[in-house]
């Protein structure tokens, strides 16, 4: 068993390596790289304002990690740090010109002019291998006493200690660190959360420009939450602060009220939504959708097995038949009006918004009876197939009655396919439903990889297929753990049979 999961770990991360790179290269070899812009309202706003417009290009092929840049400002103070002797400034003379030519092509840079201004600038593409290990060499960033370096506050005391936080009561608490709370516990799902380890998926680009791609997918959405607290300072106040992603906030920066009301230097926040993020919403109506799922196919594919041939039996598979055969689009929209005139639940969720709990009935529902059809074909077959096996037949002969041998042995025998498919179904869980999220206009998962790939963010579509990726292989792993739990026979290694008999 150890063994099984130590190698089935290695290779499930050799995958994710795998499908993540293949991802990344297809996407910054074969997508030409204009496309970005397409969609860009700023091109036409800028495209009176040539050098504005360069520059903005620039910086967004920069954060997209296809080239270095360097603006003039910047080109001068690199070329004056790795050549101190040299003088050079911004002067379009032809000793500037000639020096800043020769550290251009000593450091692999192509320099550049503006087209009105005519200053300098320099570009350098990246080769892919590069580009890939800045994004697997940045993607992990691990939050200790020593991250912070303010030179304006030299004696900064570093350390991580347990103490009962005025603000979020008892957490792990750091100072030199980024985050002010590396752990912590609140009524928030998971309940326990940290700060000490990060994932940096890049920088979202054209679409939420200039957001890390976590917060787009994890961030809370919506509009802003004011919570009352009591501040180190004594004060009550009322705030959209998000207290739990205190950041320290370097000095030459402070804000003096912000450090009056902290009592210390971590005074920058993130602001408290009232909605949860994309995936949250996803994994909210997934997972109600999901429940649906199950509870009703399982009892129903039962008594069809169990009543085999029997009217029940033949009006259940032509009722899943419908199901199967009537388009998901048609089924959605159907099932809404149903459920809005009938009902007088919203058929939009953002008619009374993500706390309503009337908003989320319709998009769950629809979910869990758009899977229901396939789970009691297969579960149903699996009861039939059973129902013939020679072990049913010895527990008649010893006198079982049929309820007996369909809950302690046909039961348990078809659940194993069914039970290793319940991890699979995160993958949907996860990634949301696309028609559906659409239809509802719920501000899920569902549709933003095809949204990202359309707008050309790469850094959104690649940090998508990471995600879905990591989950479709753990899901895999969980599903053949799960089959050991309910059949503790079956094993996850395989004997050594190498050595035969003497």
């Amino acid at each position: 068993m150890k063994k099984y999961l130590f190698f089935r770990v290695l290779r499930s991360i050799l995958s994710i390596f795998l499908v993540t790179t293949l991802t990344f290269i297809l996407i910054y070899t074969l997508i030409p790289r204009r496309d970005v812009f397409k969609d860009d309202n700023m091109i036409s706003k800028l495209a009176s304002k040539p050098d504005s417009l360069t520059d903005y290009k620039n910086n967004a092929f920069e954060k997209m990690n296809y080239l270095d840049y360097l603006d003039t400002k910047d080109l001068l103070a690199r070329v004056a740090k790795d050549d101190p002797k040299t003088a050079v400034t911004a002067a379009h003379t032809a000793s500037n010109k000639a020096a800043l030519t020769k550290w251009a092509k000593a450091n692999n840079y192509t320099l550049h002019r503006f087209t009105v201004s005519k200053a300098y600038y320099a570009t350098r593409d990246l080769p892919i291998w590069e580009r890939l290990s800045r994004f697997y060499g940045n993607m992990i960033k691990i939050d200790t006493p020593w991250t912070i370096h303010d030179k304006d506050n030299p004696n900064m005391p570093r350390y991580l200690k347990i103490q009962n936080d005025p603000l979020v009561g008892w957490a792990v608490v750091g100072s030199g660190t980024k985050y002010r709370y590396q752990l912590y516990f609140n009524s928030k799902f998971p309940y326990i959360h940290e700060n000490f380890l990060k994932f940096d998926l890049g920088t979202s680009y054209p679409s939420y420009a200039g957001e890390p791609v976590t917060e787009v997918i994890g961030g809370t959405q919506g509009p802003a939450d004011s919570v009352t607290k009591t501040f180190p300072n004594g004060r009550k106040l009322i705030t959209s602060d998000d207290v739990y992603t205190r950041a320290y906030q370097p000095r030459k920066h402070r804000n003096e009220m912000d450090y009056e009301q902290y009592k210390d230097d971590y005074t920058s926040t993130e602001q408290l939504n009232r909605d949860p993020s994309m995936i949250g919403t996803s994994v909210r109506a997934g997972f109600i959708g999901l429940i649906i799922s199950y509870a009703l196919a399982i009892p129903i594919a039962i008594y069809m097995a169990r009543k085999k041939g029997k009217w029940f039996d033949r009006a259940g598979t032509f009722v899943v038949t419908v199901l199967i055969a009537v388009p998901s689009l048609a089924f959605i929209y159907a099932f809404r009006y149903l459920g809005a005139s009938l009902f007088g639940l919203p058929d939009s969720f953002p008619t009374l918004g993500a706390q309503a709990w009337q908003s989320w009935v319709l998009p769950s529902v629809v979910l869990g009876l758009l899977g229901i059809s396939g789970l009691i074909i297969w579960f149903r077959r699996f009861m039939i197939d059973q129902q013939k096996s020679d072990y049913v037949k010895f527990a008649k002969a010893k006198g079982l009655n049929e309820n007996e041998i369909y809950t302690k042995h046909i039961f348990k025998n078809a659940s194993i396919p069914i039970v290793q498919g319940i991890p699979g179904s995160i993958i949907g869980l996860i990634g949301g439903a696309t028609m559906t999220e659409e239809i509802f206009a719920a501000p899920g998962m569902g549709k933003m990889l095809p949204d990202s790939i359309a707008a050309h963010n790469n850094a959104v579509v690649i940090a998508l297929v990471f995600i879905f990726t990591t989950i479709a292989v753990l899901s895999v792993l969980l599903g053949d753990i799960a089959m050991v739990i309910v059949d503790p026979r079956i094993k996850l290694s395989t004997s050594d049979t190498s050595k035969g008999e003497e």
